[in-house]
């Protein structure tokens, strides 16, 4: 099997293989965007219940004026996890870059929005890059000499744990070096039943997504697991504050996977995805631990979701 893997697809074995032994059986969320996965994340944003979206890209049309004016002219864009690049015109129209470098974990995804995109600004430079953002990667030849604007929006940033998100955004600020901007989308913590309603749609389409992840392995891992004995669940951790999904098996789950077994008991889960929430200033803290110094701030009128400009300024020697 392993003669026939590629990379990715090692990965993939590896981190689903690790997360099912693991003492709370857990699988690294960004799994859950192959084709169709991405598909039907697309479709979540466009739900009534699922505000995120809505309220970044609103809030995404007002601030552009005032990003355009406080970032260099002839950027090279990195977009990270960018998905169907919903969001990512209106930065471009406002900004107009040099480049514009998409990176997704999922090729043929990725393949169709840069095509899209590359159509829309015939004159711009589209450069996709298939990688897992998460873990290091090179950028692509010939943007090296361009100030760089790193773009991370849809609170993606929420689904890493503190620890690993402060990792994350070094990472992000070793790839962009000294200088870049950060564009960066955070949502804050709200009502625990908007939250709910967000995360687990009446419609059961983040359902559909969740347990898409249990299809996938099946087929790309030659997996057996029995999706009918799983549901999807949303909780809020208050302590924590997250919101975390779960595959929550509803009868004894015994099943393998790349040649290994495993079982789930009933009631026990999976735990699959976090998003957590920050007020204003622990998104702050979080950017400094990262490397990232904000330098402007907008959030909209009702204080649900928060979009930062942040600089990877020279390090300091003193304090």
């Amino acid at each position: 099997m392993l003669a026939t893997l590629d990379a990715r697809e090692i990965a993939f074995r590896d981190d689903v293989l690790a997360g099912l032994s693991a003492p709370i059986p857990a699988l690294p969320a960004r799994w859950l965007y192959d084709r169709r996965g991405s598909e039907l994340f697309d479709e979540i944003t466009r739900l009534s219940s699922y505000y995120p979206t809505k309220t970044e890209t609103q809030l995404l049309r007002d601030i552009m004026p005032d990003v355009a004016a406080r970032v260099p002219k002839g950027l090279a864009v990195v977009e990270f996890g960018a998905g169907s690049a919903t969001k990512t015109p209106l930065l471009l129209e406002a900004i107009a870059p040099a480049a514009y470098v998409p990176v997704d974990i999922s090729g043929d995804y990725l393949e169709q929005s840069a095509a899209e995109l590359q159509q829309r600004f015939s004159r711009l430079d589209v450069i996709p890059v298939v990688a897992d953002f998460a873990r290091p990667f090179t950028l692509p030849g010939g943007i090296e000499h361009l100030p760089q604007l790193g773009f991370f929006p849809g609170s993606t940033i929420g689904n890493f744990v503190p620890s690993s998100a402060t990792d994350l955004l070094r990472q992000f600020r070793a790839l962009l070096g000294p200088g870049a901007r950060l564009l960066i989308g955070m949502d804050r913590v709200k009502p625990v039943e908007r939250l709910i309603a967000a995360y687990d749609d009446p419609e059961g389409v983040t359902a559909q997504f969740t347990l898409n992840i249990l299809t996938r392995i099946n087929r790309e891992l030659d997996g057996d697991i029995p999706i009918d004995a799983f549901r999807h669940e949303a909780r809020w951790n208050d302590i924590l504050s997250r919101i975390e999904i779960h595959l929550v098996a509803t009868r004894d789950a015994r099943f393998s996977v790349a040649g290994s077994s495993f079982e789930v008991p009933a009631g026990s889960s999976i735990h699959v995805e976090n998003s957590h929430k920050y007020g204003p200033r622990g998104a702050r803290l979080l950017l400094l631990a990262g490397g990232w110094t904000p330098i402007a701030e907008w959030s909209d009128a009702s204080q649900d979701f928060s979009i930062v400009l942040a600089e990877a300024q020279p390090e300091r020697f003193a304090p």
